[in-house]
């Protein structure tokens, strides 16, 4: 079915989140988040959302919806013509920031309905098959009294049958770094993996010394140990510590990715859809990987996530946070470590519209 685009709507909600997260960058109350619903004149809705970090970002994120859906009105819903478009017509501003940001939910919605507009789930539009993504349990174990950790890593572990879970580093004094490490891998053992994430907490040197420290601890992966875009300074990292390393959340878009792989910066890497141009710029992203023959996992986002991670050739770890799970009418299922995709038309966002009335920002 063709679709053509007559409006897109933004609205901003807070909404209050289970274990509110505390890293070394900061801390998060409650999640802000935009959502970004494409109306066509065929009566097909698509729907994505982002994820504006902070109240304060809602309003400015909201208008830069508003103003871009300008250009697009009256388009047809042709994801690829759409992303392209906006890029053009950004190129003298740049399309970095909060415009990049709201390309890539425009995308994700554009390519929501589009799925919608054929009838069938977005990994079977993207040429993929329905099919559950193994995934680590990301809603928990942060900046906090090493004491408590434990406990909390096995609820995390029962809430979907999880085979990993990761936990947030970069405590000022790294003997409670140590202590938070050693409490939760002693309690899930060795049949459940253990992600760390620093945050960009550390300076290079810190990173190796801590980095040196934990090769020892049986860690996965360590992850953005230092400034997300220093790749001089991952990759010096990356040849001292012999635990793998994981950047890519902060990737702005697939140019960086090259750098970042150029400068051999990391093992592993994990765009987010957000920041690495919706699902168009996912896919541009997953090629590279695996032309590389990277691991690639996926940083927040769930629901698009899953789709896309089924249609990666090196498709290795979806991050599964519920951030989105209180404002959905049907939130993602996990089963056995893994995401269950929804066989159903588009991505599998519907809005819990009395949920959303609640929590909308004023």
């Amino acid at each position: 079915m063709k679709l053509t685009i007559r409006n897109i709507r933004a609205r901003a909600v807070q909404v209050p989140l289970k274990r509110p997260p505390r890293s070394a960058s900061g801390e998060i109350p409650d999640a802000a988040l935009v959502l970004i619903d494409i109306e066509t004149n065929e009566g097909i809705t698509g729907s994505s959302y982002l994820f504006a970090f902070m109240r304060s970002m809602l309003k400015p994120t909201v208008a830069m919806v508003e103003a871009l859906a300008e250009m697009i009105k009256g388009d047809a819903v042709v994801p690829f013509e759409i992303e392209a478009k906006l890029r053009k017509r950004l190129t003298l501003q740049d399309s970095h920031g909060i415009a990049g940001q709201v390309i890539a939910g425009i995308d994700m919605a554009a390519w929501d309905a589009y799925a919608k507009g054929l009838g069938v789930p977005l990994v079977r539009a993207l040429g993929g098959e329905v099919k559950p993504v193994r995934a680590y349990n990301s809603c928990g174990l942060w900046i906090k009294d090493p004491a408590l950790l434990a406990d909390e890593a096995s609820q995390l572990i029962a809430e979907g049958g999880y085979s990993a879970v990761k936990l947030r580093i970069g405590r000022p004094n790294f003997k409670e770094d140590l202590a938070a490490v050693r409490n939760v891998k002693k309690r899930i053992g060795d049949d459940v993996l253990l992600m760390t994430d620093f945050n960009q907490s550390l300076t290079v040197n810190e990173a190796i010394l801590r980095g040196c420290a934990l090769d020892d601890e049986g860690l996965y992966w360590i992850e953005e140990p230092i400034r997300h875009d220093n790749y001089a300074g991952c990759a010096k990292i990356a040849a001292e510590v012999m635990t793998p390393i994981q950047i890519g959340e902060n990737l702005l878009n697939t140019a960086e990715m090259q750098k970042a792989i150029d400068a051999e910066a990391a093992e592993f890497y994990m765009p987010d859809v957000q920041r690495i141009g919706g699902v168009t710029g996912w896919l541009r992203a997953a090629a590279i990987a695996q032309v590389y023959n990277l691991d690639l996992s996926s940083h927040l986002f769930p629901e698009f996530s899953a789709h896309l991670l089924a249609v990666t050739p090196t498709c290795h770890w979806l991050e599964y946070m519920d951030w989105g799970n209180t404002i959905l009418q049907q939130p993602f299922v996990v089963k056995d470590g893994h995401v269950i995709i929804p066989d159903v038309a588009g991505a599998g966002i519907t809005w819990n519209e009395e949920a959303v009335e609640r929590y909308l920002a004023q």
